[in-house]
């Protein structure tokens, strides 16, 4: 919900066109002080100008540490050139933004808001935008004031996400559907929230083969994500440096396959090169991370994502990889949902 806070007190600044609801009943959600009221009663807090209709512990809480701590990392900037979200945006769901004018659309794991910012800056469209963490509190903060008569955000679940079904235009999930619980129970969420005729687009992790799963990664994270995020997020600082030469000297004489094997983040194939040292280290103790962190981490194969868009309602218009500038490269799945 857009909202706008003076002399301490919350106002609505917009009558959106997409009702929101208590998820766990159905029923819609009234402004009553600072929290959002069905008419049970259910109350749900308005916290720092987001409405948290979740549960504030989940096993999302290292994501909110995450973005709160790297909230300007990702975005783009104007001037520098640096605009990785923007074309990773337009490459990944090939929509138009002239097309987007007054559409409704919902992003679903937004982070500290690099995707919201994009939608915001170049598009005309009224943006609905969820997460799980309190990463929702950087995107309110890097974004609220860019076009807060289209800009909706609140805290709540793929799995419980606070609209009525078949209410949206446009439907997106970047980064996001292979930190979930349940990969197929996500994708018919987000299928359900689309319009028939609506759009999705999707991307995650893949398996490639039997080697994917063969990575310092999935060796450490039984261990790595039931450390404190400070402890984790200490060691990595610590050890970022040498991992960073080693991985890049690996590459240079040719034994770049056993970069895998080093407990840090894909740094060649995943970040553009066009970033400064300081930049680099930066993104680097983010991804590396973001990579250890996550209490799930499920890679899929393409064609069983595929399948789980057509058990669900939709038809699939593109599986693949779609690349953009600066080398970067991801796997998608596009879809436009058929029925209600």
């Amino acid at each position: 919900m857009a909202l706008v806070f003076k002399c301490g007190k919350a106002y609505p600044i917009l009558l959106m066109t997409i009702t929101i609801i208590n998820p766990k009943n159905n029923y819609s959600l009234h402004l009553v002080g600072y929290n959002l009221v069905d008419i049970d009663g259910n109350a749900f807090p308005i916290i720092h100008g987001v409405p948290r209709i979740t549960y504030q512990e989940n096993y999302t809480q290292n994501f909110g540490v995450q973005w709160n701590k790297f909230d300007k990392t990702q975005l783009d900037r104007e001037g520098d050139g640096l605009d990785l979200s923007r074309k990773r945006f337009f490459a990944e769901t090939h929509w138009d933004k002239e097309d987007l004018s007054e559409k409704d659309i919902l992003e679903v794991g937004s982070g500290a808001g690099r995707f919201s910012k994009v939608v915001l800056e170049h598009t005309k469209g009224n943006l609905y935008s969820v997460d799980y963490s309190d990463a929702v509190t950087a995107n309110m903060k890097n974004n609220g004031h860019i076009a807060p008569d289209r800009f909706h955000l609140l805290q709540a679940s793929i799995y419980e996400l606070p609209f009525p079904d078949s209410s949206f235009d446009k439907v997106f999930c970047f980064g996001v559907l292979q930190h979930t619980p349940d990969f197929d129970a996500s994708i018919k969420a987000l299928i359900q929230k689309a319009k028939p005729g609506g759009e999705i687009a999707v991307d995650f992790y893949p398996i490639k083969g039997w080697w994917t799963k063969i990575n310092t990664k999935y060796l450490l994270r039984p261990i790595t994500k039931r450390m404190s995020h400070d402890k984790l997020l200490h060691m990595i600082e610590a050890n970022v440096d040498w991992l960073i030469k080693a991985h890049f000297v690996l590459h240079r004489v040719g034994l770049g396959v056993f970069a895998r094997f080093l407990p840090v983040c894909n740094i060649k194939e995943s970040f553009p090169q066009s970033l400064t040292a300081s930049e680099l280290r930066e993104w680097t103790i983010l991804d590396t991370f973001d990579q250890y962190s996550p209490q799930h981490d499920h890679p899929q194969r393409m064609a069983n994502v595929v399948k789980m868009f057509e058990k669900h309602g939709a038809r699939v218009t593109f599986a693949g990889v779609e690349s953009y500038d600066d080398g970067g490269a991801a796997y998608v799945v596009r879809a436009v949902r058929i029925h209600a």
